[in-house]
This record gives structure tokens, sequence and C-alpha cells, in this order.
């Protein structure tokens, strides 16, 4: 009986076979017959599925490359080699159907961005009114004490801290809190009324 060549005897070697010589010794060139011969199928298989002849070809690498990395995951008591590799290629497809569905959402997109979708212009009442409360708050801020109003003005309108507030008028710290505090009050007492 002749000499057969190493190739045309690992030709005649089974999917099974070569998908376990990829996982015990991780042979690539088993990988590699197993590559051509099985891929073309997976990629007939995927478009058969749906999938695009480009996508096809993308999701048979990506199928093959797991198969690569997850060999040793096969057990050929439990199912043959290319059933266990079209099941990866069906749920492969599955999860692209899955993510085509729900697209990943992009932060670029403008209508997510709310400093670039202005807000509606306020209502004519409503300007009328926020119009109206201003001067009311300004009126009231000036019937305050001289130094009520300068605290006032320090701590929310050029917001500077207590304690920076505190050293600037050579003032303890709880006496600006407190001149604040009734600062506050009274404004509040006096808009109040007002409306």
């Amino acid at each position: 009986m002749p000499d057969i060549p190493p190739l045309a005897a690992a030709q005649e070697r089974s999917l099974d076979d070569l998908l376990v010589a990829v996982a015990r010794d991780r042979d690539r060139g088993a990988f590699s017959e197993l590559f051509h011969r099985i891929a073309p199928k997976l990629k007939g298989y995927l478009q058969r599925l749906g999938a695009g002849p480009s996508q096809a070809d993308e999701l048979a690498q990506e199928v093959m490359l797991l198969v690569w990395r997850r060999a040793e995951a096969f057990d050929p008591v439990r199912s043959g080699a290319a059933t266990w590799i079209f099941t990866i290629a069906r749920n492969k497809r599955i999860d692209t159907l899955r993510r085509e569905r729900r697209p990943e959402i992009d932060p670029d997109d403008p209508a997510l961005v709310p400093a670039i979708v202005p807000d509606a212009p306020p209502s004519a009442d409503r300007t009328i009114e926020s119009v109206e409360d201003t001067a009311r708050l300004r009126a009231a801020i000036l019937r305050l004490p001289a130094e009520q109003a300068d605290l006032l003005r320090l701590a929310y309108f050029e917001d500077q801290p207590h304690a920076a507030i505190a050293a600037t008028r050579g003032l303890p710290l709880g006496t600006v809190k407190s001149r604040l505090r009734l600062a506050m009050g009274r404004l509040r007492r006096e808009l109040e009324e007002g409306r």
C-alpha cells in the first residue's frame, strides 16, 4: 500500500477529530483545515438566516475565532463538531439581530444634548410675572439695612463663601451667617406680603 501524503491523511480526518485536536493540542494545522472546510458552509448558513454576504462573512470569521478560543468546551459525546459550530453561528446571528433592533445610543446625537435643543420661549404672562417678581425683589433688597443688603449681595450675587465675606468685612463667621439669615427672613416676609 503506498504511503499517504500527510495532507491527504489530514483531509480524511472528521470535523470532530479536527476540533478535538484544536482543543487538546491547540493544533493550528487542524484549525486551518477545519476553517477551510466549514467556513464556506457557515457563510451560506448565515446568509440563509438573513445576513448579507459581507455580514455573513464577518460573522463566520467571528464564529471561527470563538471556535478557536472555546475549542476545549467542545464535547464530542454531546454533539458533533458541525452541530456545535453551527449552534455558535446561530447564537451569534441572534445577538447581531438584537443589537440591530436596539442600536447603541450615540452620545453625540444632537437630539440627546439638551444645550443644543432650545427651550420653548416662556409665555407672555410668565415673562410679565418674572419682571414683576424681579422688581419686587429689588425693592425689598433696597428696604433692607445697608449692612444686610451688602452681605446678601456678596453671598448671593457675587457667590462668595461666608468665610470669605467674614474675612473681607472683618466680621466673625457666625455674625455673617446670622445677618444673612435675618436678611433672608425679612425678604421672604416682604415678598409674601407683596403678593
